[in-house]
C-alpha cells in the first residue's frame, strides 16, 4: 500500500469514527459526581452512546438540543480525528502497531473533549483505554514488522501511573485522580517504543499545559492557582511522543 493511499485510509476510518463521537461526548460531559446523561434537554430519553448528539425527537435548529451548547460539532470532531489517524499513519507507517494507534485515537479525542468542557475524565473510558492499548499490543508484538517492545509498554503503564499518582498525593487540588488513570494508558503507548519515548511524552505534555496555563495567565483568563483541564495535555504530549517514537523506530 502506498504512503498516501494509507494516510487516505486512516484519515476516512477517523472522520467515520469522529462523526460517532457527538452523542457519547454529549452524555459524558457532567461535572464530577453527576450521573452521565440519559435524556436530552427537553427530557427526551437518549439511547446508545455512538451517533449524533441531536435528539430524534426534538426539532432541528432547536435552541434546548444538545447539540445546540453542550457538544462540539460533528464536522469539528470528524476532523480532528481525521488529522489525529492521519499523523498516526503517516508517522507509523504499515507496521502491524498501527491498527492499534488507529483503534485508540478516537477514545483520545474524546476524552479531550469531555476534559476540556467539565474537567472529568470518565472511569468507562479511562480505564478501558489502558486495558485495550496492553491486550492489543500483545498480538502485535506477535507479528512480523513490529517495532515495539510488549514488557516496555506494561513497564511504562505502571511507570507513568505511579508517577502521576505521587503527583496527585503531594498536590490533589492541582492533578485529578482522572489524570492518574489516563496516565497509566498514555505510559503503556509511549512504553512500546522505548523509556525515552516515554520520558518525551511526558515531559511534552506538562509543557503544553504550562504553556496553555501561562497564556491564559498573560490573556488574564486565569490566576497562577487556577486550575485547569490536565487530561488533554497528557494526551497531547503522548501523542507527540508516539509520533516521534514511531518516524524513529
Amino acid at each position: 500500500m502506498s504512503d498516501v493511499l494509507l494516510w487516505a485510509v486512516a484519515a476516512l476510518w477517523g472522520a467515520t469514527a469522529g462523526v460517532l463521537l457527538p452523542r457519547a461526548a454529549y452524555r459524558f460531559a457532567v461535572p464530577e459526581g453527576e450521573e452521565w446523561r440519559d435524556r436530552c434537554p427537553r427530557g427526551h430519553a437518549l439511547r446508545g452512546w455512538l451517533g449524533p448528539a441531536r435528539c430524534d425527537r426534538c426539532p432541528r435548529g432547536d435552541a434546548d438540543a444538545p447539540e445546540a451548547s453542550s457538544t462540539p460539532s460533528v464536522p469539528l470532531l470528524a476532523a480532528a480525528t481525521a488529522l489525529t489517524c492521519a499523523a498516526l499513519a503517516a508517522a507509523t507507517g504499515t507496521r502491524p502497531e498501527l491498527a492499534v494507534w488507529l483503534l485508540l485515537a478516537p477514545v483520545g479525542v474524546l476524552l479531550a473533549v469531555v476534559d476540556f468542557r467539565v474537567r472529568r475524565l470518565p472511569d468507562p473510558l479511562t480505564l478501558p483505554l489502558a486495558v485495550a492499548a496492553l491486550a492489543l499490543l500483545g498480538p502485535a508484538a506477535l507479528l512480523p514488522e513490529h517495532a515495539g517492545h510488549w514488557p516496555t509498554a506494561l513497564y511504562g503503564a505502571l511507570a507513568l501511573g505511579a508517577g502521576y499518582y505521587l503527583l496527585y498525593l503531594v498536590n490533589p487540588a492541582g492533578m485529578g485522580f482522572g489524570d492518574v488513570k489516563l496516565a497509566v494508558g498514555m505510559g503503556a503507548v509511549l512504553g512500546w517504543y522505548g523509556w525515552s519515548t516515554v520520558l518525551l511524552g511526558s515531559f511534552a505534555g506538562f509543557l503544553f499545559g504550562a504553556l496553555y496555563g501561562g497564556a491564559l495567565v498573560v490573556a488574564r483568563r486565569a490566576g497562577r492557582k487556577t486550575a485547569i483541564p490536565f487530561g488533554p495535555f497528557l494526551m497531547a504530549g503522548a501523542f507527540t511522543g508516539l509520533l516521534i517514537g514511531a518516524y524513529a523506530a
